[in-house]
């Protein structure tokens, strides 16, 4: 035993001591185990037990992270657990604050899943998207006769349309026999169909679950049972969050078992409320009918009148129209008359004779200005030809040549601009400033030395 004088630790320090002792040492592991005693206060932390067969560990998964927890937690789930070793020293209870659950054997499912959906996919499985008739006139519901499932259908079709008729099939929707036991009745019922033509719809459901205990409806043979079924066929298999292969297969998914009975038949309280909203609307249309006919009624026989005062007006009327026709042709005429004599004012104005007359005088008027203008334009055209003249002496070779220069060519015509140009005894053509000499070329002594 310590002495007694010791220094002895209260309570919370050593609580405190070995909270940060067990964060320490242990840190963050997973764990897996049963769940039992799930706690859900109006906090929105969610508490519970997580056991095996020799023992048993508080768990605490607060708010913040139970929002991400998809799969609602229920007693006798066996899950793995992540989270931190603490201990809540107000209590001293030694406890995990739990990260995340997860459902063991769930990853491998989901991948399973997964890869099935794609495989499915791109076999076109989920290409289904047929009308379902609205409302069925009889409809088949595969599920299990004991299932919430199916009494929440029958009691939306008995609230919504209770002329709905249904047959249920009795099927098993869980464990191994549940996918064979769908896929036979499929089977039957589409045989049936041919027999029976008011069987026109199929509904295959049942209520949530996890994700093993709705695995049978993640079945291939059943997805493509389905996409082969002749007639449509409705999925509604679980909660909302809940999608199986059933569902992509299917012509139409429901979230749930009472939500795929809403979806199938109308709401005959909702029909009613038309029903009595266009019988009122008929009713109004009726009377606002009857009233303007009536109306209308009392003033045709307001203007209804005896055939002699009908007589007697049309005359009037006739008598008017005459009148106005005498003298819209007189004044016509007199319009006629007018236009007339100012074509024929128009037509003197431009007569040939008039024409010529002025034409003559514009010809001796253009006669006079040309016999002045002649003289001038003829000098001013020898005084620019006698500049360019002197332009052109100014810059022409022949003026060169007559200075005393001389141009020499070839017998081809091209001009010899050097002396080795030529060879002895060469023809060349002398151009002097009057007239050509031909001359030859002799040796160059000089040049030969």
């Amino acid at each position: 035993m310590p002495p007694a004088d010791d220094i002895a630790l209260s309570v919370s320090e050593l609580n405190r001591r070995a909270r940060q002792a067990l964060e320490q040492d242990v840190g963050d592991v997973w764990v897996e185990g049963e769940l039992s005693g799930v706690s859900r206060p109006a906090s929105g932390h969610v508490y519970f037990t997580l056991k095996d067969e020799r023992a048993q560990l508080r768990c605490a998964l607060f708010r913040n992270r139970a929002r991400f927890i998809a799969a609602p937690m229920r007693d006798g789930d066996h899950v793995k657990v992540r989270g931190r070793v603490s201990l809540f020293e107000p209590r001293g209870d030694y406890q995990l604050i739990a990260e995340a659950v997860q459902a063991v054997g769930e990853g491998e499912l989901l991948a399973a899943f997964e890869r099935l959906k794609a495989k499915l996919d791109a076999e076109g499985v989920f290409a289904n998207a047929r009308p379902l008739p609205y409302p069925p006139r009889h409809l088949l519901v595969l599920t299990s006769p004991t299932g919430a499932a199916i009494r929440d259908v029958l009691a939306v079709l008995a609230a919504r349309w209770p002329l709905a008729q249904v047959t249920l099939i009795p099927v098993p929707v869980q464990g191994r026999e549940a996918a064979p036991a769908m896929i036979a009745a499929l089977g039957l019922l589409n045989r049936q169909a041919a027999l029976d033509p008011e069987r026109d719809a199929i509904l295959i459901t049942r209520g949530g679950g996890s994700l093993e205990d709705l695995w049978a409806f993640n079945d291939e043979h059943l997805a493509r049972a389905i996409f082969h079924s002749r007639l449509p066929v409705m999925s509604a298999v679980g909660h909302e969050v809940d999608v199986t292969l059933s569902d992509f297969a299917a012509d139409r998914r429901a979230p749930t078992p009472s939500a795929a009975a809403e979806q199938l038949v109308p709401d005959r309280r909702e029909l009613l409320q038309r029903l009595q909203a266009l019988e009122s609307r008929l009713l109004r249309a009726q009377r606002a009918r009857l009233d303007t006919e009536a109306q209308r009624l009392d003033h045709l026989r307001a203007r209804l009148r005896h055939p002699g005062e009908v007589l007697a007006f049309r005359r009037r009327q006739l008598e008017q129209l005459e009148g106005r026709l005498h003298r819209a042709m007189r004044a016509r005429l007199e319009s006629d008359r007018r236009h007339e004599g100012e074509l024929r004012r128009r037509l003197a104005l431009r007569s040939p004779t008039h024409q010529l007359e002025q034409a003559e005088r514009r010809l001796t008027l253009a006669g006079q200005r040309l016999r002045l203008a002649m003289p001038r334009e003829l000098a001013r055209h020898r005084e620019r030809l006698a500049a360019v003249s002197r332009e052109l002496q100014a810059v022409s070779p022949l003026a060169v040549l007559g200075r005393g220069y001389a141009i020499l060519e070839n017998d081809e015509g091209r001009v010899i601009r050097h002396a080795a140009d030529t060879r002895p005894g060469e023809r060349l053509a002398a151009r002097l400033g009057e007239g050509r000499l031909a001359l030859e070329v002799l040796p160059n002594e000089d040049a030969a030395d």
